[in-house]
């Protein structure tokens, strides 16, 4: 064991003095049936440098090579434009290996940062205040459930089934944990159906939702309010600089993914969770908050604050279990929102809106189906197909396109739906040769 400091010897002291015979002993509490014999794992001998990169080169070759192909998949990954001062700033040593900024007096450049990121997400969401990122989008939704079961005592959320289906199922673990009630509200036409919400702690809606559609988030509220709820929005933050933000609607907490926001797509991360809410619930914030404030010379300087000790230590007695956050990538969505602008998030927006439509027909001209033909879109939309969706994709990725998420593993009666997106990266190119792609694999 190269990597174990501890001798043999070391580690017999350290038993002997708590008591323990074997290091097993220590682990007593699990019974036998679940431990595994190490012998039995099957580990391979080690390699040396040069063997184990050759190794690890071969295995990524099975991956999907997005420079090599055109990329319409969206469900929470997207392929956006990312500005080069983007990783320029976040390469930096002073970044890129600065954890967390407990002495604010040799923290202040990190601070600041977080400071402007939670600024420019509060302005996004419209809302009052934010915090200083999430693990990604799914903690973000899941966080703001527990906060809401703190603030009202009941014990069932409302999810509706136009959620991410791995939002929900984070969702699922966070309550299964604290024994709170999952009820899901049913969809009709791309949209949530609220129904009566009985004891509801609140209640969440995606915005747009996982099938692209634009929510009523007047209804939503209405709804909230008439049952005595907490209303949630799960919100794309691209999509605000387009539509009406879920603060102008009275939403108490919003929550989103700031992958789209200067965040490379990456093989499964990592994200950064994006969380804001009312002013009132800013002491039962999940996670940092950093603020804006003077010392004693009358000097403008960035502090964590608001911060309980729970967060850290009594954990039984904290408000959430999430006592880090992604400071890296909320650094890249912040020198993406400052380097793009007001203007040049809108542009993105608007480009998006206008590449959608355009796909949505080339694709129906292709021999594909609008599943919901009357739903608003913002830049992701449903296509039936005439067979298998993912038999499509898969054939679709030999020619070149990553053609979107088929639904079937996630909706048993949409096996031969397709949700595809399209970001301001693609070209009218681009689109005609997938549509014809699309054509020729169908038939």
């Amino acid at each position: 064991m190269p990597y174990i400091p501890h001798t043999v010897e070391d580690r017999q002291e350290m038993l002997a003095t708590i008591g323990a015979r074997s290091i097993d002993e220590l682990f007593r509490e699990i019974p036998d049936d679940l431990k595994i014999a190490p012998q039995s794992l099957n580990i391979p001998s080690a390699l040396d440098e040069s063997k184990l990169l050759a190794h690890l080169t071969q295995i990524s070759r099975k991956n999907v090579d997005l420079t090599r192909v055109v990329s319409f998949l969206g469900a929470g990954a997207y392929d956006r434009f990312i500005p080069a001062t983007v990783n320029a700033v976040i390469s930096r040593g002073e970044f890129l290996t600065a954890y967390t900024p407990y002495q604010p007096e040799f923290s202040q450049g990190y601070l600041q940062s977080i400071y402007e990121f939670q600024s420019m997400i509060a302005e996004l969401y419209g809302m009052d205040v934010a915090n200083a990122s999430m693990y990604d989008g799914a903690t973000s939704l899941a966080e703001a459930a527990i906060l809401a079961h703190g603030v009202t005592g009941r014990k069932k959320i409302y999810v509706s089934e136009a959620v991410h289906p791995h939002y929900r199922q984070v969702l699922d673990t966070y309550c299964w944990s604290m024994d709170l009630d999952v009820v899901q509200m049913p969809t009709e036409g791309g949209y949530t159906k609220i129904g009566e919400l009985e004891d509801a702690a609140c209640i969440l809606i995606q915005y747009p939702n996982f099938f692209g559609s634009i929510e009523d988030l007047a209804a939503a509220r209405k709804a909230a309010t008439d049952s005595g709820a907490m209303f949630i929005v799960c919100a794309d933050p691209v999509a605000m600089a387009l539509i009406t933000p879920p603060g102008e609607f009275g939403a108490d907490i919003v929550v989103g993914e700031g992958q789209q926001l200067g965040v490379p797509m990456g093989l499964g991360g990592p994200y950064v969770g994006l969380f804001a809410c009312k002013s009132e619930f800013v002491r039962r914030i999940p996670g940092r908050i950093v603020g804006r404030t003077t010392d004693h010379d009358g000097r403008e300087g960035f502090v964590m604050t608001l911060r309980t000790r729970e967060q850290d230590i009594r954990r039984e007695k904290a408000t959430s279990n999430i006592c880090t956050n992604e400071a890296l990538m909320a650094l890249a969505c912040t020198v993406y929102l400052e380097a793009m602008g007001k203007n040049g998030l809108k542009q993105v927006a608007e480009t998006s809106v206008r590449n959608t439509q355009y796909t949505m027909k080339a694709l129906t001209q292709a021999g594909a189906k609008l599943k919901y033909p009357n739903a608003k879109v913002f830049d992701e939309f449903v296509v039936e197909l005439p067979k298998d969706a993912s038999e499509v994709r898969d054939k679709l990725i030999d020619k070149g396109f990553l053609a979107g998420l088929p639904l079937g593993p996630y909706y048993k009666d949409q096996a031969n739906c397709l949700l595809v997106a399209v970001t301001e990266n693609r070209s009218k190119e681009q689109i005609d040769a997938f549509a014809s792609a699309l054509k020729e694999v169908i038939r």
